[in-house]
């Protein structure tokens, strides 16, 4: 597989970074609104469009995305959508639904990339590439000229399949502030779900629980990632 040129690569990961991050935050807007919570709605975040998304967290969405990639090749960032802790506590069902909505719309644009990837390798369009790594999950077939968009493509639904399964794994992980701990917050309100709330909303213990969730991060994804190896590339072995 010939690679792309650097700017073209650089392009193509921030198109499907931005838009992964911009379809997982308006998920979780349209469900607050549509449960009665219309924050997330008068700030504009109920929309495909990046610019609102960008706007309220322009350091997690352009600045840190531009860091990483250019110091580890890959993307990392975040977003945030806003929403009524009061409503979330007068509805706590529906504030577990709107937790897990961001990673159920992950999961989504992974369902659509597998699929796509699934069609174009059962028609020889792609292959599967003799090394694998992250952006790299297929490739074009032998005999595809150099500079083909097929190589761009490829690119393009590697990222997008494994960057979604990463994030939505990631973010169910019931640790503050990940959705995962919304999701307990809603469904176990009370006591317990009071505690949770203090977590989430303590500065303090939510650095920590990114650091913790990224260091146990690997015990669920290694596994995940062989699954989907399996799934994609049935009969193939990689070390």
């Amino acid at each position: 597989m010939t690679a792309l040129p650097d700017a073209g690569s650089f392009v193509v990961w921030f198109v499907v970074f931005l838009f992964t991050l911009t379809v997982h935050e308006t998920c979780h807007a349209l469900v607050a609104w549509l449960g009665g919570d219309s924050t997330a709605y008068h700030g504009g975040q109920v929309s495909l469009n990046p610019w609102p998304h960008v706007r309220r967290e322009p350091i997690g969405t352009v600045v840190v995305p531009l860091l990483t990639y250019f110091t580890s090749g890959w993307m990392m960032g975040w977003a945030s959508t806003p929403f009524d802790p009061g409503w979330g506590s007068r509805h706590p069902r529906r504030m577990a639904a709107m937790s897990a909505a961001g990673p159920a719309g992950n999961l989504l644009i992974a369902a659509v990339a597998f699929a796509a990837i699934r069609a174009l390798l059962a028609h020889g369009v792609f292959v599967p590439p003799h090394e694998i790594n992250f952006s790299r999950l297929v490739e074009p077939a032998d005999g595809t000229p150099e500079g083909s968009v097929l190589h761009a493509l490829a690119l393009f639904l590697s990222v997008a399949l494994n960057l979604n399964v990463l994030l939505c794994l990631f973010n169910l992980l019931p640790l503050p502030p990940l959705d995962g701990s919304g999701i307990v917050q809603g469904l176990m309100p009370g006591t317990f779900g009071g505690f949770i709330e203090a977590l989430r909303r303590n500065p303090v213990m939510a650095l920590l629980g990114l650091m913790v969730a990224w260091q146990v991060f690997g015990v669920v994804y290694h596994p995940a990632f062989d699954v989907l190896l399996r799934l994609l590339h049935p009969g193939v072995s990689y070390g």
